[in-house]
């Protein structure tokens, strides 16, 4: 009898806050710095990156602005790290697949 592992869930507030997260690194900042641009607590900004918090688009505008980041290039990699998730997982069916059942219904 096979025991299969559960799968630990990947929520979308944490790979975002992981994106976010990593451009301020490579951009050599810091927290402070960012949240004083994006006007927002420093304590929430650290939520956010760490995933606790799911911000609203108001204040992920605001952060990416201050990051000088376009909000759809880190919601593009998010999408690209949850794809990622998922193939591994094999929890998805592929797009091409989805695609083709959409058209035949």
């Amino acid at each position: 009898m096979s025991s299969l592992t559960p799968v630990k869930q990947v929520l979308v507030r944490e790979l975002i806050g992981e994106s976010l997260r990593e451009a301020r690194t490579d951009q050599g900042r810091t927290l402070r710095e960012v949240s004083k641009a994006a006007r927002v607590s420093l304590g929430y900004l650290s939520e956010v990156e760490r995933g606790q918090k799911e911000a609203s688009s108001e204040l992920l505008a605001s952060i990416c602005g201050a990051l000088d980041l376009p909000l759809s290039v880190v919601l593009n990699v998010t999408s690209e790290k949850m794809a990622a998730v998922e193939r591994v997982d094999n929890r998805v069916t592929p797009l091409p697949h989805v695609r083709a059942m959409a058209q035949a219904a």
